[in-house]
C-alpha cells in the first residue's frame, strides 16, 4: 500500500512537471511566433533592409522610412529606435544609417531628429542610449517651461565608425564621433570625439589606452 501511494505521488509530480514543461514550451512557441510576425510587419516600412537583419520583440521603431539596416543587423528584446520628424510643431528631417554586422543586445534606446550614423561590424552591450539631440537648452526661456514643452536642439550628428565596441550602459551624446577600431568602457558618457584605436572611458568619457 505504501509502495502504491509513493508511485501515485510520483507519478501525479511527473504529470505536473510534464505539463509545466509542455506549457512553457507552448508560451515561447507563441511568443516567437508573434515576434516574428511584428518584424515581418515592420521591415517593409523601413528605406532598406540588407539580408539576415532581425530585431527580437518587443521592439519600438517610429518613422522607420527615415532608418536604413544593413545586413546582419541584429538587435535584442526592448530595442527603441526613434526617427522623429516632428515635435511641439518643430519639424526634423531625421536619417539612420546603420552598417553590416551591427549587434545590439537588450534594452537599448537611439533617438534621431539629424544624422546617426554607424559602421561595420559595431558591438553595442545591453542599456546603451544614442541620441543626437537635447531635449530644451540651458537658456532662461527654455527652463521656464515644463520638460516635456522645451524643444528638440541638435548640436550635430552622431557618427560611430567601424570595429567600435560599445559596453553596457554607455550613453553617446550629440555631435560625437568615435573612432574606428575604439572600446567604449561600461556606463560611459561620451560627450567628446573618441580617435580611432584606443579605449576611452569614464564620465565624461577620456581615452586611458592606446589600442
Amino acid at each position: 500500500m505504501l509502495t502504491q501511494r509513493i508511485y501515485n505521488k510520483l507519478v501525479d509530480r511527473t504529470a505536473w512537471a510534464a505539463s509545466i514543461v509542455i506549457r512553457q514550451f507552448v508560451i515561447d512557441g507563441l511568443r516567437m511566433f508573434a515576434g516574428k510576425v511584428q518584424w515581418h510587419a515592420a521591415r517593409r516600412h523601413f528605406k532598406s533592409v540588407g539580408q539576415g537583419s532581425w530585431i527580437e520583440a518587443p521592439f519600438h521603431v517610429q518613422n522607420a522610412r527615415n532608418v536604413t539596416l544593413g545586413s546582419n543587423f541584429s538587435a535584442r528584446s526592448h530595442f527603441v529606435l526613434e526617427s522623429i520628424e516632428e515635435y511641439q510643431g518643430e519639424h526634423f528631417t531625421p536619417r539612420v544609417v546603420i552598417g553590416d554586422n551591427v549587434s545590439f543586445y537588450y534594452d537599448c534606446h537611439v533617438g534621431c531628429i539629424n544624422c546617426i550614423e554607424i559602421g561595420n561590424n559595431v558591438l553595442f552591450g545591453s542599456k546603451v542610449y544614442i541620441t543626437d539631440h537635447f531635449h530644451g537648452d540651458t537658456s532662461g526661456q527654455d527652463i521656464d517651461r515644463p520638460p516635456v514643452m522645451r524643444t528638440l536642439t541638435s548640436k550635430g550628428p552622431v557618427i560611430i565608425e567601424n570595429n567600435v565596441w560599445i559596453g553596457e550602459g554607455v550613453a553617446i551624446m550629440p555631435n560625437v564621433t568615435i573612432g574606428e577600431n575604439a572600446i567604449i568602457g561600461a556606463n560611459s558618457v561620451v560627450t567628446k570625439n573618441i580617435p580611432r584605436n584606443c579605449v576611452a572611458a569614464g564620465i565624461p568619457a577620456v581615452v586611458i589606452k592606446q589600442l
